[in-house]
């Protein structure tokens, strides 16, 4: 990845003399994890964390730049405590192209739940469960619209690794997965190239994506092995995978319809998975100024129980409220459900700004009948309640 910061860096100063906008923007955020449950001899029930992102954009011309750094420390888990950018990008806009160069992030996908088909940045696993949260992918980008549609072809190298809890962290994978000792298989290493292009476009209510991956799946598969002191671990092994995926959004009244549907190969076979659904949303709720919406998806991965995730056969139900008053009051709740295991998850995200430069968060989720799955059991004791302080400057 530093590979990129010589040019990147010198982009910027190239344009020093035309800035004609500049800009700094960044947060603190204060974390505590509340975890119902003990767990291993090693970890603990309360997980203090601090992170620190910044944000430095700069406009010249037809050139910006953008620098996003981030850092996390953690009290209890060595691993979750990481650096990393986020972003540091040069972005020229032509005549109906655009390039990017450096460290970027993209993101593709429509739905709730899984979102199957955002595959160019790894997931920073260590920052959330949830997968939202994304490393730096250095990458090259060109853009091309048209009235047929919005071409981007990408060419991208420096892989990176996916995060994973240290043996004193939380929500793991029961074993340790020792980073340490991952291998690539396939001919495939750090520096590999890997591609992508994806066609968007719009349809009267019709958001229209299409996409294509070549290169080294962002999720390994584990392989049990042994550390350097001979106690068990999960190994990742990364090889090569094509992934095509067809996003899809069409907006009708209070109806908003979700699709996303993959096919992969490579890394131990042929699949297919999607997740589709719909949300409604009822406007002026009770005679009030409140939003209320119902998310109804289903998951689905022709895997079944041999998929690498827990979303193979389930129904996600979810109500999102927003109050849309001064502070922004807002409420995420949903449950997903195996529909042949019986296991599953409940979530409850909560946020509300306080004055114009904080923010509270609270998230908190809850396993169930996890030993009748075994993608959810190492899940068992984690069920964990977390408030964020946010601070904007």
């Amino acid at each position: 990845m530093v590979r990129w910061w010589p040019c990147v860096c010198l982009l910027g100063l190239l344009g020093s003399a035309s800035a004609v906008e500049s800009d700094f923007k960044g947060q603190v955020d204060t974390e505590l994890r509340l975890f119902s449950h003990a767990g291993t001899s090693r970890q603990h029930s309360l997980y203090p964390s601090l992170a620190l992102q910044g944000e430095w954009y700069r406009a010249w011309g037809d050139d910006s730049l953008t620098f996003t750094p981030f850092y996390r420390w953690d009290a209890r888990d060595g691993e979750r405590t990481h650096f990393d950018i986020r972003e540091l990008s040069y972005v020229h806009v032509g005549e109906g192209w655009e390039l990017e160069a450096g460290i970027g992030k993209v993101f593709w996908g429509v739905t709730e739940v899984a979102h199957l088909v955002d595959i160019v940045n790894q997931t920073d696993l260590v920052e959330n469960i949830d997968g939202e949260q994304k490393l730096g992918q250095p990458l090259l980008r060109l853009s091309f619209e048209n009235d047929w549609g919005t071409v981007d072809l990408f060419a991208m190298t420096g892989f990176r690794e996916h995060t994973y809890p240290g043996a004193g962290g939380r929500l793991g994978a029961g074993l340790r997965v020792a980073t340490e000792r991952a291998r690539f298989v396939d001919g495939r290493d750090t520096w590999s190239p890997d591609f992508a292009v994806r066609w968007s476009h719009y349809v009267g209510d019709w958001d229209i994506g299409l996409s294509h991956f070549h290169g080294t799946a962002r999720e390994p598969r584990l392989q049990p092995g042994l550390d350097g002191f001979g106690r068990p671990v999960l190994i990742p092994l990364y090889g090569r995978i094509d992934q095509t995926g067809l996003d899809l959004q069409a907006t009708r009244g209070d109806w908003l319809w979700k699709l996303e549907l993959i096919r992969r190969s490579g890394q131990g076979g042929r699949f297919i998975a999607a997740d589709f659904g719909f949300e409604y949303t009822r406007v002026g709720v009770a005679d009030t100024a409140a939003d209320l919406g119902w998310l109804v998806e289903v998951l689905y991965d022709d895997r079944g129980d041999a998929a690498s995730t827990p979303f193979n056969h389930d129904l996600f139900l979810g109500l999102r409220w927003t109050a849309n008053d001064e502070p922004g009051s807002e409420l995420l709740a949903g449950v997903v459900r195996d529909w042949h295991t019986g296991g599953g998850l409940l979530s409850v995200e909560a946020s509300r700004r306080l004055g114009n430069a904080s923010k509270l968060a609270v998230q908190a989720r809850a396993w169930f009948a996890t030993g009748s799955d075994p993608l959810l059991f190492p899940l068992r004791d984690e069920d964990y309640l977390e408030v964020r302080l946010s601070r904007y400057f």
